[in-house]
């Protein structure tokens, strides 16, 4: 911008009287086309999310984000009257991004947690799960005060809920951090870790796609709430999200998104007799 203007400069320095009010004219439009497009700009909103994480964020054959996380941000975006933009961002990378003003908000199946609301700053809860155990069909473990012995390995992924339960409370056991939940699962299906903490979805499905050789415990151990990840001090962004959430459970969003993707799961757990997460 600073070298545009210098630039004018030079040119209104070597222009005469009469051709003046033309180019102040042309500076104008310039600029009125220029605040537009910075101001369309501003309105896209951008959400952040990490899309490995089926049916909440991923991608569909097309490559393109899909998703209950997907499809909440778009219906957020129509109700603010914003375009979105949805930045594929690795989980333990959403924080720093928004901190930074590279995203807008989190939408990524986060649990609000005292020690994130330091840096950043969570609209109303709208989902309740909870930490629980993937473990080795062949092992013994009941509970996660089974797991904290000596000679037994928990595997977390990390950046997530269950890395900080299991820094903070595992003094016994050996805390194996991965990258990817994928892998946490194959050390528990392998043998080479016996368990793996991690919400109580996720757990459900990877049991499923693993009954052989795993065993889930899914009762929680630590209750949790998902909600949006705000960037510090954005009051006005952070009422009118909660306004949209209520309005949304209103009308039966979550309800409908549950039946669109977790049809199957809402039924397993309603006779497993957990209440379901929206």
């Amino acid at each position: 911008m600073q070298a545009i203007i210098a630039l004018c400069l030079m040119v209104w320095q070597k222009m005469q009287h009469a051709t003046k009010n033309a180019f102040i004219i042309c500076l104008a439009v310039i600029c009125f086309i220029t605040a537009g497009c910075s101001q369309k700009a501003h309105d896209k909103l951008i959400v952040g999310m990490e899309l490995s994480y089926p049916p909440f964020e991923m991608t569909d054959e097309k490559g393109n984000p899909a998703g209950i996380s997907v499809d909440l941000a778009q219906t957020l975006g129509k109700y603010l009257n914003r375009e979105v933009e949805i930045q594929n961002t690795p989980f333990d990378g959403l924080i720093p991004a928004l901190k930074t003003g590279k995203i807008d908000l989190i939408i990524s199946s986060m649990t609000a947690t005292p020690e994130r609301a330091q840096s950043i700053d969570f609209s109303d809860p709208y989902l309740r799960t909870g930490l629980c155990l993937l473990v080795n069909k062949n092992s013994s473990i009941q509970s996660i005060q089974d797991l904290d012995q000596p000679g037994k390995t928990v595997a977390v992924k990390k950046g997530t809920t269950g890395h900080t339960y299991a820094t903070g409370n595992m003094k016994q056991a050996k805390v194996l951090v991965l990258d990817k939940e994928s892998a946490c699962v194959l050390e528990v299906v392998q043998g080479k870790a016996d368990a793996f903490i991690y919400d109580q979805m996720s757990t459900y499905q990877n049991w499923k796609h693993n009954e052989e050789t795993t065993r889930p415990i899914l009762k929680p151990f630590k209750e949790e709430s998902w909600a949006v990840g705000i960037q510090k001090g954005n009051t006005e962004l952070q009422s009118k999200v909660n306004q949209f959430l209520k309005d949304f459970k209103n009308r039966g969003g979550f309800e409908e998104l549950g039946d669109k993707y977790l049809k199957d799961q809402k039924e397993a757990f309603r006779k497993l007799g957990f209440p379901f997460y929206f």
